[in-house]
């Protein structure tokens, strides 16, 4: 059965552009526009790991992890970050937030799957 990961990004290109990276790489794919609709869908299945930007309407992806990590089923579940944002303040914020690790767009896919497969294979 193929891993399952949520994706959550507010630009649709960047979602269609991840999404076809990891399906292309056989794992399962399942999309949120923001960190509300993410959590949402994070409360109503399980995913083996959630991709998110920071910036986003709505609900941004600190509040996302935070919520994400009040959850007792996603305590353990890799949580990486896929923004614009590079300074070691907003890394520090993502760590004390509970992410797992940070990507920076633009993103290579190469290395996208690369850190996807050590974290869930």
């Amino acid at each position: 059965m193929p891993k399952t990961i949520l994706t959550v990004d507010d630009s649709p290109s960047i979602r269609q552009m991840v999404g076809f990276t990891l399906k292309s790489a056989g794992y399962q794919v399942v999309d949120a526009n923001d960190g509300s609709a993410g959590l949402t869908k994070a409360k109503a299945a399980a995913y083996d790991l959630v991709l998110t930007d920071i910036n986003m309407p709505a609900m941004d992806g600190f509040a996302l992890t935070a919520a994400l990590r009040a959850l007792p089923e996603y305590k353990s579940v890799p949580i990486l970050v896929l923004t614009t944002e590079s300074s070691d303040e907003m890394k520090q914020k993502g760590r004390a937030a509970g992410v797992t690790g940070w990507l920076i767009k633009p993103f290579d896919p190469h290395k996208l799957l690369e850190v996807v497969r050590k974290l869930i294979g």
